[in-house]
């Protein structure tokens, strides 16, 4: 037969397939000749290794579920059972089935299913959509903080009616004011000058500094009107707060205040500001009667008498409102700041100040009226399913909100004239 001629018989046969096995508890896969595939990326790692027959092979050492094949069956395909163990799994804590991990993790979650539930195999996608539409995040935590104030939702309740009713209570003569202090405001000075924005890049600010120190500052915000007044100093003792009152009263002469909300800090009831309040309202003062804390706090929280003190109950320091405006500060002010010396933090403070009682100072619309903000009502859903759709029945429904909660009659040029008559 000539060579040139092609005939089947002469094509070697390929030599056969070989099966993947199993060496240990690691899948090996022969090599293959490379082969391009078009946006595929490896979901766990590989290593090359020879198996005890020699034959050269593929390990995935990746995590269990990297080697687990895809569910079979399409989005439903797992019986409502094994998405309530899922869920259970994940609203419990990793020790409760013996994980050393303090939160959990996809990875994690595979194995009580495996061990403790006896489900069937789950893919990290089929795990992530049962907890993603229950609206689960095992792997995220937040910080809270729990009062353990004797009378809270009354104290706060108390406090709201203050802030809601604040202008009312302005045109019949009775003024809210809120007080706290911003401790620690650093004077900080950039090593390097501060590179502008350009289109395309953003602000850069060297990431050295020079300290100057620290100052604090007592701020009193007036609820109708949102006018801040303040002192500026080094310190924030019981003296300093009791002189902050006192100017604040000689800037007010017109209409001197008659609610304080005040938080819980020491200075804001020693003996100091007792004197200082019973000189206000003509009182006999004696200090032996005011030695100890909670008569001294009974004292000034004196609802006969004007003016009074309303303290926020303890953990409830957001229930005052001046710390709005200190997040204002922070923002606007000392988050960019850039100070070359003391001299020239208060003075820039200063300006800053003036300019925004001048310009930009409004009374806040306090929206909190003391009650629960998680109703705990049978139609209540989780914010994905509200926003599916799935929440046929809200908890209020828009329509209705101004109609039982109108927005306060708060405008800028009603506030600017509060502030002229101050």
């Amino acid at each position: 037969m000539n060579a040139n001629v092609w005939s089947p018989s002469h094509v070697p046969n390929p030599p056969p397939k070989p099966w993947p096995f199993v060496v240990g508890l690691s899948y090996v896969q022969p090599l293959q000749p490379p082969r391009r595939i078009s946006g595929w990326r490896p979901t766990c790692p590989v290593t090359a290794r020879r198996s005890a027959s020699g034959v050269p092979g593929i390990v995935r050492t990746g995590s269990p579920v990297c080697r687990m094949r895809r569910a079979q069956g399409g989005r439903g395909a797992f019986p409502p059972s094994a998405r309530i163990d899922v869920l259970s799994i994940a609203t419990r804590t990793p020790a409760d089935y013996h994980c050393p991990a303090t939160r959990w993790s996809l990875d994690d979650m595979t194995a009580p299913l495996r061990d403790h539930v006896r489900a069937r195999a789950m893919s990290r996608s089929t795990l992530w959509r049962i907890l993603d539409d229950a609206d689960l995040t095992p792997h995220r935590s937040v910080d809270w903080l729990k009062s353990h104030a004797p009378a809270f939702a009354a104290k706060a309740r108390d406090i709201c009616h203050l802030y809601v009713n604040a202008l009312r209570f302005y045109q019949h003569g009775r003024l809210v004011i809120c007080v706290d202090e911003q401790t620690s405001m650093q004077m900080l000075q950039r090593k390097h000058p501060t590179q502008l924005a350009q289109p395309g890049q953003p602000e850069k600010r060297a990431q050295e500094y020079i300290r100057h120190g620290v100052r604090g500052l007592i701020a009193s915000c007036v609820v109708p009107t949102g006018q801040v007044l303040w002192h500026l100093g080094p310190t924030r003792t019981s003296e300093d707060f009791a002189a902050h009152l006192a100017n604040v009263l000689r800037q007010l002469p017109a209409m001197p205040p008659d609610d304080w909300v005040v938080d819980h800090l020491k200075t804001h009831w020693s003996l100091e500001l007792g004197r200082l309040v019973a000189a206000w309202c003509d009182l006999p003062f004696v200090p032996q009667a005011l030695q100890r804390g909670v008569p001294r706090r009974a004292f000034l929280s004196d609802p006969t008498q004007k003016p009074v003190l309303h303290f926020t109950p303890k953990h409830g320091s957001w229930l005052n409102q001046v710390a709005l405006w200190f997040g204002v500060l922070a923002r606007r002010f000392l988050k960019r700041g850039d100070f070359c010396s003391v001299a020239d933090f208060e003075a820039q403070l200063l300006d800053y100040l003036d300019v925004y009682n001048t310009h930009y100072a409004h009374p806040y619309r306090w929206t909190y009226t003391g009650q629960p903000l998680v109703r705990a009502t049978p139609f209540s859903q989780t914010r994905r399913q509200q926003r599916q759709g799935r929440a046929w029945f809200r908890p209020r429904s828009k329509l209705c909100e101004r109609a039982f909660y109108p927005p306060r009659p708060y405008t800028r040029s009603a506030a600017a004239q509060l502030m002229m008559n101050l």
